[in-house]
């Protein structure tokens, strides 16, 4: 714990500089609360007017965090041994349009890249896949047999590996992709149209 408390005070600014030619076309933002220290790179999708009432709609986005998982707070589900490392896939919020057509369905995106990227994967750790967490795709490691002058050195080499992964299965450029045809904000727009309310569903991993 001592060690998760002081990895909050850890220098990520590095991390930017590390994943953006892997993510281009995607726009870097640092992250400090909660469980998470590191970068999101997403591709965000503005608000649209409601055929039905004028209202603005939510912003739908997807993207990528890369960086360290400082607590369990949030990702209990993992199971995670913090400090750890973490490189993962995700599509906000959980049950909007796109992420029920990008992640939830049986033949979606990220579910198909998941099981072509198990299969690219051979050795620990392995890829995760979630249909209804933060963490669509993810590919996480504890860092707590790591010498503490290594951290650096250590994870960066966990995220060019798993970033080189990601693009390499395509789900990098396809997801951008899907923010430069518009999808996402004909996501929005999809939701702010009434329609039955469905069943919530638990998550459920793939490993």
């Amino acid at each position: 714990m001592a060690r998760a408390r002081g990895l909050k005070r850890l220098s990520i600014a590095w991390i930017r500089e590390l994943a953006e030619p892997y993510l281009r076309g995607y726009r870097a933002r640092s992250e400090r609360a909660g469980s998470l220290r590191g970068y999101w790179f997403t591709l965000p999708a503005p608000g649209v007017r409601s055929a039905r009432d004028g209202k603005r709609a939510s912003a739908e986005s997807v993207g990528f965090f890369a960086g360290y998982l400082v607590g369990e707070e949030g990702f209990s589900y993992l199971a995670p041994a913090p400090p750890e490392c973490v490189v993962f896939a995700s599509v906000q919020p959980l049950g909007g349009a796109a992420h029920r057509r990008l992640v939830r369905q049986p033949e979606s995106l990220v579910r198909r890249t998941f099981g072509y990227i198990r299969w690219l994967t051979h050795r620990p750790p392995r890829f995760a896949f979630y249909e209804d967490q933060l963490t669509a795709l993810v590919r996480h490691v504890s860092m707590r047999e790591w010498p503490r002058a290594k951290y650096e050195h250590f994870s960066g080499n966990f995220f060019i590996e798993t970033l080189a992964w990601l693009v390499r299965s395509g789900l990098v450029r396809m997801l951008r992709e899907e923010g430069s045809r518009g999808k996402l904000a004909a996501a929005v727009l999809e939701d702010s149209r009434p329609r039955e309310k469905s069943r919530s569903r638990s998550g459920r991993a793939s490993r």
